[in-house]
């Protein structure tokens, strides 16, 4: 299947509204958290750059929000991931539609991939 969305605000309008509105939330806590990301599709799905590295991957599905933020992440949350009870797998986790989304995680998530990125920098 051939992308038909050229952004992220173009892939989220493909969503039901109550799916747009997770990913919308997703899109604004990640600007909000790290400042100055390039925004890009990458693997037909919304993409985020930092320092010119893919920091982290999100998509959306019926009856979960996929999150993509790179195998060693999904190692060093693991425990935070079963606690949950999130479904994940070596380069992902679901966050489920009918519930709010883990912000505080994502934010822990987010923060190691930045540090992770600028270490490798160093």
């Amino acid at each position: 299947m051939k992308n038909a969305f050229k952004n992220i605000d173009e892939y989220i309008l493909l969503f039901p509204i109550e799916v747009q509105e997770k990913l919308l939330e997703l899109q604004q806590a990640i600007h909000s958290l790290v400042p100055g990301l390039e925004e890009y599709i990458g693997y037909q799905m919304p993409a985020f750059r930092y320092k010119g590295k893919p920091l982290i991957y999100f998509a959306g599905y019926k009856k979960h929000i996929g999150f993509y933020p790179g195998a060693e992440s999904i190692h060093n949350f693991e425990t935070d991931f079963k606690e949950r009870k999130y479904k994940f797998s070596k380069g992902a986790v679901q966050f489920p539609i009918h519930e709010d989304l883990p912000l505080d995680l994502i934010t822990k998530i987010l923060l190691f991939r930045v540090e992770e990125i600028d270490q490798k920098k160093s």
